[in-house]
């Protein structure tokens, strides 16, 4: 009893010491942290995972990931910069880093070309270790002519995100009995737009309207452009600064999912870690509004994700109750992963709030959906019991719920099974 005391009281005291770490501090430590959505998948360094209670073995994984690292989606994303500041060019008021960033953004703007939106080589390398990874920690699973449904939204990326892990896993085992599919078919779990959640977002947009005049003022907005442009009147007369500033730091955060681009610094010069800060916290907030459990929303940014948890708890049971070893692994978008993370209240992401101001000190979005973020849930059983454990992997790392265990970080399914039917089922319709 004295042990497991210890024990818990150390993880507390871990678990404070790394809430104090700032937002600051983790950008300083590495500012690629700060491109939030388009964090490369960070698998440096994982941590060693738990092994399970005594006589239990993984039978059944329940999956649901992000794409890989991508291309930027919008022509805007590529276009603006160049245009922006080539009309600084084109009146000599560009600085030596701004002319060098011109240079380095139109080498990308022609490198996107009939791109857009496309998964990049580096999110195929992603996709491809996570499945590696999955094989060699979960081997029970994967025995056999084990069964793997993988299903993708109909969207290319996550298709070729898709294709990538199951032809990893089939070449770890030949036998294993894949099927795959893409379908509009499968949609209203698989990436659901939801009428009520879209009204009551942009209901809260007010809310972060105020956020982003706090943070990015005239003077702060002047500081910035005064790296790339030599002369203030011409920016205000003929720059859109917010908007150069915000696509161009979306630019910058990007070129991690690139190959073609390591190396190539574009933030030194050009974006301090305030000004990451800055934009992190204006993209945070707009994050939680559209997929945090905030009175702002009623909540509804989460719910609007309940058939997929759904899905979860059909294909868990379905598992289970064929006594067999399989998986069902989901491709989609961040655009799901966050909002359903919120809805399991995985690591306290069901945080609740309307002060956007102080949320960056509880809630951060990067810590979840970066690319190829993925939610593993592993389930394991044992002979001549009907007790079944489930541990829950974010982005590989094990992951709490707010409920009572004596396994941690391990749960009884039953529990968590009706920790999730309270969630949804208030609100699931046909």
């Amino acid at each position: 009893m004295k042990r497991s005391l210890f024990i818990i009281l150390v993880l507390a005291l871990v678990t404070a010491a790394q809430a104090k770490v700032s937002v600051r501090e983790a950008f300083t430590q590495d500012i690629r942290r700060s491109a939030n959505n388009y964090l490369a998948y960070p698998d440096a360094n994982l941590p060693t995972l738990t092994p399970a209670p005594a006589g239990y073995t993984p039978f059944f994984i329940n999956h649901y990931g992000r794409h890989g690292s991508r291309w930027l989606i919008a022509p805007t994303d590529y276009t603006l910069p160049v245009e922006q500041l080539s009309k600084g060019e084109r009146n000599g008021k560009l600085t030596k880093r701004g002319k060098e960033v011109l240079a380095t953004c139109r080498l990308m703007l022609e490198a996107s070309s009939q791109r857009l939106g496309e998964l990049s080589d580096i999110g195929a390398e992603q996709h491809q270790r996570i499945a590696r990874r999955m094989y060699e920690n979960f081997p029970q699973v994967w025995q056999g002519d084990a069964q793997v449904d993988a299903r993708s939204t109909v969207v290319i990326r996550c298709i070729l995100s898709m294709l990538n892990e199951v032809d990893m896993l089939k070449s770890l085992n030949p036998s294993l009995r894949i099927t795959t599919d893409a379908s509009e078919h499968d949609m209203y779990y698989m990436n659901y737009r939801d009428t009520v959640a879209i009204a009551a977002q942009k209901g809260a947009r007010p809310a972060t309207d105020a956020l982003k005049a706090k943070i990015f003022t005239p003077k702060k907005l002047e500081k910035m452009t005064s790296r790339l442009f030599t002369d203030k009147r011409f920016v205000r007369d003929s720059i859109d600064s917010f908007r150069l500033e915000y696509v161009l730091f979306d630019l910058v955060s990007n070129m991690q999912s690139h190959h073609a681009f390591d190396g190539i610094d574009l933030y030194t010069g050009v974006f301090t870690v305030d000004d990451a800060v800055d934009f992190w916290t204006y993209n945070n907030a707009r994050w939680y509004v559209y997929s945090g459990n905030t009175p702002l929303t009623a909540g509804t940014g989460p719910l609007a994700h309940r058939h997929l948890l759904r899905n979860f708890i059909d294909a868990a049971d379905a598992a289970i109750a064929s006594g067999k070893n399989c998986a069902t692994l989901r491709f989609g978008h961040e655009s799901v992963v966050l909002p359903v993370v919120c809805l399991m209240g995985l690591n306290g992401m069901d945080y609740e709030t309307t002060d956007l101001n102080t949320l960056a000190e509880h809630w951060r979005s990067y810590e979840v959906f970066p690319m190829a973020a993925n939610i593993q849930m592993i389930y394991y059983r044992k002979p001549h019991s009907s007790d079944i454990l489930v541990k829950i992997l974010l982005n590989e790392r094990e992951a709490t719920l707010p409920i009572a265990t004596d396994v941690a970080p391990y749960y009884h399914w039953q529990d968590v099974r009706h920790h999730f039917m309270k969630a949804i089922s208030p609100h699931e319709t046909k």
